[in-house]
């Protein structure tokens, strides 16, 4: 038996701690087990012996006379461990330990589930749990319903992970109304051995699940997760929904890349780049799961609706345009076939508006000719209650011409009563019903975006050949006089050890060498002071632009000066940096901020004063592919400024990219970068570069003091 064979499709099971106790955890998984029709023995464990639910108990699992896959464990925590022993002397690989009590009550119940997972490593045992609800496998070979929910399962095409067991237990509870029903369902619990990460392996092959539904409070390993979802979501479908969205913690980062970066960012961006959809509600996460369970993947973006009353046909095509996705044009031999049965008030374009007196059989006709056009890849039907037409006679002839014709996906809009809800509920439904056309449209976007997640190439880590030891000389100097953040200067002068286009410029200590570089770049010249104390430049007026002369410059630079003095802030001054005036006005940012649990992330987007404003910027978790870098330059709205807007010159796009990915190879280089800001980045007026003129640098100390040893 393979991975998780034995909890999943276990050949016989144990429950320790079977109860005659009514209303009890003991007593109820027993009953679930033989009410659904488990296909193997039962096998009840208790102390006492005799009789539950009708079935020899044993005292211990030693004194079961046949072999066993699987031990569900009820009974007492501080009986879990010595239970785990006889469960290994017992030959049984899988266990589902339901029991509570351990990590999530504090220390002592941390150390208990330490305790735990030893066992379960040394044994070679797989867990599910502690502290979860169960699992089931509805598949008709296995049938197990190993859960304490009320209602048993319903049959589907779904693999279901919840962290939350009483979540998913009322989930369990409510399959029959959402017209949906799992194939497998894993309760993780603590997660202590099996998690989110381990059932999506394990069901990548699993024929009978064809999507993978998770619900998560947290992802342990972000890194594994990636990889494994990258992989399987190209497979099936992943749907999930992301608990704890807060950002707390955010507003005590200092740079502006890690001000706007929270937790649940890093979170976004890495379901993102996995391929994952993610769902903001379970009325959301089961709308999305009813259209993958019963429509097929579309062929392209265009949608046809044809419907009885033309306002909810507008409304609907207001929300195809809204997600980006075409209206079909229909052919003229469509629309020809539509003519010669539709009344001449009726509109062959698209939305096709049957008017309200068509009877069922416009319905099909419309339908046969939408369904037969070449331009046509989803299609929306719409029915609203007139002259006495049912709404359950039209959803009938819908799904026999639906299971005719399996290849386009064909979305239901029923703007009727909940009894037509709850009788769809008694059937066997082949396509997705809604209420309301926007509902049925966001159930299209997502259809869409797995196939353009399947279709695109999934990319590769782009590595350039850049000046490493020159960068870690830099910061290796700043770790060594104890400073974990580096100055202006030393942030540039990484920042082009690695390739990223930056200004001219040059250091100067005294006035006259600051003259001297301003003479050799040429006019006008940017000053910028550079201090080992003073971060933010701008807040004690050290940045003084389009400097035109050299006795320009030696006025602000006696100025700047004057003023640091004033505040007791010359102390720190290193000495200022001339640069290059570079003249645009379009002002991006590029970052990387650190999440304690998923690592450094990556910023783009508007920069300049309005990057906390305007809040126009797009994350990714680092290592970034070349894939990432094209779609996180386009997935901000500032990207048409960089395409030339109102005669401004093109950005060098390909260059914005290879900053990005640049940066990308700086910190995983340098894991213990916290954060980095380059903002601005000025794209040229002259010919579109990129150029990084202003950077910021911040490591964690301690780390790098370990790492540049």
């Amino acid at each position: 038996m393979q991975r998780l064979d034995h909890i999943m499709k276990p050949r016989a099971i144990a429950v320790i701690g079977a109860s005659t106790k009514a209303h009890t955890i003991g007593s109820d998984i027993m009953k679930r087990l033989q009410e659904y029709g488990f296909t193997g023995p039962l096998y009840p464990v208790n102390p006492k012996g005799g009789v539950i639910e009708g079935l020899q108990a044993y005292p211990t699992v030693l004194d079961i006379p046949g072999e066993v896959d699987l031990a569900i464990v009820v009974v007492n925590n501080k009986f879990v461990l010595q239970t785990i022993d006889q469960c290994h002397e017992k030959g049984i690989k899988g266990l589902v330990i339901i029991t509570a009590g351990f990590k999530e009550t504090g220390p002592a119940g941390l150390a208990a589930e330490q305790a735990l997972l030893e066992k379960i490593r040394a044994y070679g045992m797989r867990c599910v749990g502690p502290n979860c609800l169960g699992v089931v496998n509805t598949h008709p070979s296995i049938r197990m319903d190993g859960c304490f929910a009320e209602a048993l399962p319903e049959r589907g095409d779904i693999g279901f992970v919840s962290q939350s067991g009483a979540l998913g237990g009322g989930i369990l509870n409510i399959l029959k109304d959402l017209n949906l029903g799992f194939a497998q369902f894993i309760s993780i619990g603590n997660q202590a051995d099996i998690n989110a990460e381990t059932a999506m392996e394990y069901w990548e092959n699993e024929e009978d699940v064809k999507q993978i539904l998770l619900y998560m409070e947290s992802i342990q390993n972000p890194a594994n997760f990636r990889r494994l979802a990258t992989r399987i979501s190209k497979k099936k479908p992943i749907l999930a929904l992301k608990a704890g969205r807060s950002a707390a913690g955010a507003s005590a980062a200092s740079s502006h890349t890690g001000s706007l970066a929270g937790a649940d960012m890093a979170a976004d961006a890495l379901l993102r780049q996995s391929g994952v959809i993610r769902e903001f509600s379970l009325k959301n996460l089961f709308a999305t799961a009813k259209m993958f369970s019963n429509c097929p993947l579309p062929k392209g973006d265009r949608v046809a609706i044809m419907t009885n009353s033309g306002g909810p046909g507008i409304m609907a095509t207001d929300a195809v345009c809204e997600y980006g996705m075409q209206m079909a044009q229909l052919s003229e031999e469509t629309k020809a076939k539509l003519r010669s049965f539709l009344p001449a008030a009726a509109s062959v374009k698209n939305p096709v508006d049957m008017i309200a007196s068509a009877p069922l059989e416009h319905y099909c006709q419309t339908l046969q000719a939408l369904l037969a056009d070449d331009n046509v890849d989803m299609i929306m039907a719409i029915y609203l209650p007139f002259l006495g037409l049912k709404d359950i006679d039209v959803a009938k002839a819908l799904m026999e011409m639906k299971a005719q014709h399996p290849e386009k996906p064909i979305v239901g809009v029923f703007m009727t009563n909940n009894d037509f809800f709850k009788q769809l509920a008694d059937m066997e439904v082949n396509m997705p019903f809604f209420m309301y056309a926007e509902e049925a449209v966001d159930g299209m976007n997502r259809l869409n975006q797995q196939r353009l997640w399947v279709q695109k190439p999934i990319g590769e880590e782009v590595r350039f050949e850049v000046d490493q030891e020159r960068a870690r000389a830099i910061i290796a100097e700043a770790v060594a006089e104890g400073r974990d953040q580096l100055s202006t200067r030393e942030s540039i002068d990484v920042l082009e050890a690695y390739g990223v286009r930056v200004c001219q410029a040059g250091f100067a200590r005294t006035e006259d060498e600051a003259v001297t570089i301003a003479d050799r770049i040429g006019y006008p010249v940017v000053m910028k002071m550079t201090s080992k104390t003073t971060s933010h430049k701008t807040d004690v007026g050290g940045v003084r632009v389009n400097i035109g002369s050299a006795q320009e410059l030696r006025a602000q630079y006696q100025d700047l000066v004057a003023k640091l003095q004033e505040r007791g802030l010359l102390e720190g001054l290193e000495g200022v940096i001339i640069q290059e005036m570079v003249k645009g006005s379009r002002e991006m940012v590029c970052g990387i901020a650190t999440d304690p649990q998923y690592g450094p992330q990556l910023m783009f987007g508007l920069g300049g004063v309005f990057i906390e404003v305007m809040k126009d910027v797009t994350f990714r978790i680092a290592p970034i592919t070349d894939v990432d870098a094209h779609e996180m330059v386009r997935s901000v709205k500032a990207y048409k400024l960089l395409e030339g807007a109102r005669g401004t010159t093109p950005a060098q796009i390909d260059q914005i990219e290879s900053t990005l990915l640049r940066l990308s190879q700086l910190v995983t280089d340098f894991a213990f970068i916290d954060e980095l800001d380059i903002n601005p980045l000025i794209i040229s007026e002259k010919n579109g570069e990129a150029i990084a003129v202003d950077g910021r640098i911040k490591v964690r100390l301690e780390e790098a003091k370990a790492a540049l040893v």
